[in-house]
């Protein structure tokens, strides 16, 4: 290899006075041959904190083997990771969010100081996905994006929010203690991210329309053969990205977003792509906007039957064939664009020119003659509760309007108190605030108020409404990402219990029914409260972080 295949590990290991670096590599493992190969850094998120991360390092390790058997060389390092499904409900729960921003740095870091020439991001827990992406984006050097895939159902098809409304159904007195408990245990089989279309096959999927992974990458369990050849293939393909000289800022146009919005859309998926692709996209210095999802959203209809709000799981996709004939039922209906490039070294449409249809009698994802909806399940409104902007999931199944009276709760403990309790009841808008990008800090996600609000069956009775943001798992007529939050003094901050709210999703519009007047009044008196933390990583988040419209980014 020429020292052209090498820019950056040149710099580290070539010449006389590079000899310490030498000596110090020599120590963990190199040959003198090595040093005059490509050095491909693999970033793993291995942790045995969660089943989404459990098994990555040996997938990181067929990574390692298929670097090498293309002749470079392969260092292996860590990054953090925080289990959402594990903090889920809890103060940890505020670090989530963080996490995607320390993923991201620290695999900058790691890349940059030690001059890889490229890496091989492999994320298996929802904020790993981004903030490998976000990376990706930062460095601009080759590099491939591997999902740690998905697990397989537990017993009766549950998976993860099975265990969340169990609890809600067991405080409404409709499951017995006995039957929570064997949910519990059974949920939950091994190892891989959480089964539906939730937030980690969301980012999966939208990674892998944005040319970032390898074809059907986002569409393996985690334990699989499928999983380990893709790691080797992997391997082996950022390679020859770097013979090639293909970085991800050929990879990630403005047309490669619209089309990764456009999979996610189709697929019925989280909102939280909404945030995670507006910071991916400003990484790599490409202009999106929350405006961008309602302009493609209008006409992208969504074809996937897929849990939360559906049926299926993402094992029951798989055996279909998994997003790929459905990006080539996008495609040659004219919803993708077909010349984006990818890390193959080939464009999306030469990707997807031999792929198969679906199976004729596969009921998970409908034709584009017959829709679950016709346009975005991802709709953004804005008003005089939100001016700069929310995010809702409707997905047809709640219903398009909805018109309450707020019960208005300071965080998220507050409000699941009040659901499980009963306080909450038919008829009300459950106000969570203080839990945004600055005011939390952290942007937690609500899971275990909206699983409880189903769990007592009042999903189509009750919508919740924060500064905070939804799991993929969540569902039922909610609206997040509100800006600007409660901390800045948002106009959710002045909502009393009591007040009259419309959420109308056909107008895109979610307002309080008072007069600009009275909200004047109450924005004179409203006073910020005393920030969550002081000191530490959530008080320098809350110092650096952008607004939910912006992607919640950092820098």
């Amino acid at each position: 290899m020429t020292s052209s295949n090498r820019p950056y590990s040149s710099q580290v290991v070539d010449g006389l006075q590079k000899a310490a670096a030498r000596a110090m590599l020599h120590a963990v493992g190199f040959s003198e041959e090595d040093f005059s190969k490509p050095q491909v850094g693999i970033a793993s998120t291995w942790s045995n904190l969660t089943p989404c991360n459990v098994h990555i390092n040996e997938l990181a390790e067929a990574a390692a083997i298929g670097v090498q058997d293309a002749n470079a060389k392969a260092i292996t390092f860590n990054t953090i990771t925080v289990s959402d499904g594990i903090s889920m409900g809890s103060p940890g729960m505020r670090y989530s969010l963080v996490s995607r921003e320390v993923i991201a740095d620290s695999i900058e870091t790691v890349v940059a100081g030690q001059g890889f020439d490229g890496f091989v991001a492999i994320g298996g827990c929802d904020k790993n996905m981004p903030g490998c992406a976000m990376a990706m984006a930062r460095l601009d050097r080759p590099s491939v994006f591997v999902y740690g895939g998905t697990i397989q159902p537990g017993k009766d098809r549950r998976d993860v929010v099975s265990v969340f409304e169990a609890v809600g159904q067991y405080a409404s007195g409709n499951l017995s203690e006995l039957a929570l408990k064997d949910i519990e245990a059974t949920a939950i089989p091994g190892p891989g991210s959480c089964g539906g279309m939730y937030t980690a096959n969301t980012m999966a999927s939208a990674i892998e329309a944005l040319g970032l992974s390898l074809p059907n990458s986002s569409a393996q369990e985690a334990v699989s053969p499928q999983k380990r050849q893709d790691c080797l293939a992997a391997g082996e393909a950022v390679v020859q990205l770097i013979e090639r000289g293909i970085k991800p800022s050929d990879i990630l146009s403005r047309e490669a977003f619209e089309n990764a919005i456009t999979v996610t859309i189709a697929l019925e998926g989280s909102t939280n792509a909404v945030l995670h692709l507006l910071a991916i996209a400003h990484a790599a210095g490409i202009p999106l906007s929350i405006d961008d999802f309602t302009r493609i959203g209008a006409r992208v209809p969504v074809l996937a039957d897929m849990r939360p709000a559906g049926q299926y799981a993402m094992s029951e996709l798989i055996e279909i064939g998994g997003i790929q004939p459905l990006m080539k039922t996008l495609l040659e209906a004219g919803y993708l664009h077909g010349d984006c490039l990818t890390v193959t070294g080939k464009t999306l449409a030469e990707n997807l020119s031999s792929v198969k249809a679906y199976p004729a009698e596969q009921k998970i994802i409908r034709p584009l003659s017959d829709p679950i909806k016709k346009d975005s399940h991802l709709v953004i409104l804005k008003g005089n509760l939100a001016p700069e902007g929310a995010v809702a999931k409707i997905t047809g199944h709640e219903g398009l309007t909805f018109r309450g009276r707020a019960r208005c709760f300071h965080g998220e403990e507050a409000a699941l108190a009040a659901i499980l309790d009963g306080t909450v009841v038919s008829g009300d808008v459950v106000v969570v605030r203080y839990e945004g990008p600055k005011g939390g800090p952290g942007m937690r996600e609500m899971l275990s108020p909206t699983s409880a609000i189903n769990g007592r069956g009042l999903s189509q009775e009750v919508a919740l409404i924060t500064d905070g943001r939804f799991s993929g798992g969540s569902h039922g007529f909610v609206i997040g990402h509100i800006t600007p939050e409660a901390f800045e003094g948002g106009p959710i901050a002045l909502l009393e219990d009591g007040d009259d709210i419309e959420i109308d999703a056909e107008s895109q519009q979610i307002s309080v029914l008072l007069d600009e007047a009275t909200l004047d009044s109450r924005r004179k008196a409203w006073k910020a409260p005393k920030p969550y933390a002081e000191r530490g990583v959530l008080a320098k988040y809350a110092r650096l972080v952008s607004s939910a419209s912006l992607g919640a980014v950092t820098d």
